[in-house]
């Protein structure tokens, strides 16, 4: 049954068909859908652009397990407080400035976040504590960031992921990240000329934005850099440009509950991320 998006009132079906008007969402029926790995690596090929690219993500269903948990979180797992909203429950794309030279690599979607709003770090607390910093920073129109739609827009940096589904117990698979992982690399090939400045939130996503600069062919210093908060590695692209590696702790309600990442601690390492870049 539809139901009114929150900002806007027009009704969608949950999840949101592409092409049917979801603020922001630049898919529609026509739009190829990579249903295997070796559907990701083709398709990702053909994208010229960011946009292009983030167009594709939205629509990929190559990895069963997790489009059978977005889709159910959407439809019969939503929670209390959004039960009456409807639920994005695709693949979450890029967002932010496609001329940026400075991007951000977080780890997936949440089921009840992004997963729901169809846009990154958006509508839980996570994206509370990341979009006030990047405020803060300069990086974002606004401090505030709960519904696709509300205006918010990113300068010189754009917010990228992993996994771009929510997986169960926010734990994808091997597969699911080598599989994912194919459209970062495509997005590290076609920004590669301007970017400058990586923050990878997590070690995950500072696992993953190794993995995929070694994929893009870039040279990625050996042994492996190690992940902590403030840690930092030269990467060099293809064509011999430096892109400084800066790792943050995520911003997940664990690590801003207990202390572990504070306000001051997000802000240090965005100084740097604006500086660098």
């Amino acid at each position: 049954m539809p139901e009114p998006h929150p900002l806007t009132g027009q009704q969608f079906a949950s999840p949101v068909p592409p092409g049917t008007g979801w603020p922001g969402d630049t898919a529609d029926a026509d739009t190829p859908v990579a249903r295997n790995a070796r559907d990701v690596a083709r398709l990702a090929r053909t994208a010229d652009s960011v946009p292009e690219l983030g167009t594709l993500i939205s629509v990929c269903r190559a990895c069963p397990r997790l489009v059978a948990w977005r889709e159910e979180v959407a439809t019969t797992g939503r929670r209390r407080s959004f039960a009456g909203e409807p639920y994005w429950g695709r693949p979450t794309p890029d967002f932010g400035d496609p001329d940026a030279t400075r991007l951000i690599v977080g780890l997936a979607p949440a089921a009840n976040g992004a997963n729901r709003t169809g846009r990154m770090f958006t509508g839980d607390r996570s994206g509370d504590w990341i979009y006030a910093a990047l405020h803060r920073g300069g990086f974002a129109t606004q401090p505030t960031s709960e519904a696709a739609g509300d205006g918010l827009a990113l300068k010189g940096i754009r917010i990228a992921a992993a996994v771009h589904c929510a997986p169960p117990a926010n734990k994808p698979t091997t597969t699911e990240r080598d599989t994912c992982g194919q459209w970062l690399v495509r997005e590290l090939h076609l920004s590669q000329e301007r970017l400058r400045v990586i923050l990878a939130l997590g070690s995950f996503g500072w696992d993953a934005a190794l993995a995929a600069a070694r994929a893009a062919g870039w040279q990625v210093p050996r042994p492996k850099p190690k992940f902590g908060h403030g840690a930092t590695a030269t990467l060099t692209t293809a064509d011999g440009r430096a892109v400084q590696l800066i790792g943050s702790y995520h911003v997940s309600q664990q690590n801003t509950f207990t202390g572990k990442l504070t306000e001051q601690m997000l802000d240090d390492v965005i100084a740097r991320v604006r500086e660098l870049g």
